[in-house]
This record gives C-alpha cells, structure tokens and sequence, in this order.
C-alpha cells in the first residue's frame, strides 16, 4: 500500500495517507487542524550509495562521455570542464 505527504494549505504541515491498492482513499484532513486544504508534495526517497566519490560512480558523466575527470565535472557553473 502506497503512502503519500500532503502538506496542509492551512497551517503547512505535512501529513501522511496510506492508501489501499484497491483505489481505496482514506479521509483526507490535516492530522493536526483538520483543514482539507491539502496539496500532494513529493516525498524524499531514502537511497543509500556505496560511495560519495565522483570517480567510483559508474555511468555516464555530466557531458556524456562514460570515462570520469580528474576534477570534478561541471565544478565551474555548472558547465562541464573538457
């Protein structure tokens, strides 16, 4: 069953709802004022990585070439260094 953060419209804090895999709704107030001014945000997800280092992240790079730089890329404004 999918859960989803609504945040109040009211007073800004933010609520979770489980819904059904049926198409089930659950009454959806604030759970602190009770307002129904709620508006969906998206939730963080909880990603863990085996390392923070640029050179050891597998894929492309920011300009499309699949082998790394020995400086950060795009460390200068956003634009790639090559």
């Amino acid at each position: 069953m999918p859960i989803y953060e609504f945040r109040c419209k009211d007073c800004s804090r933010i609520s979770e709802f489980l819904f059904g895999v049926a198409g089930e709704q659950p009454e959806m107030k604030c759970r602190f004022c009770g307002s129904k001014k709620l508006e969906k945000i998206f939730s963080r997800s909880n990603v863990r990585a085996n390392s923070n280092r640029i050179g050891s992240q597998g894929g492309l790079t920011c300009c499309g070439r699949t082998e790394r730089c020995d400086t950060p890329p795009c460390s200068d404004n956003g634009i790639c260094q090559r």
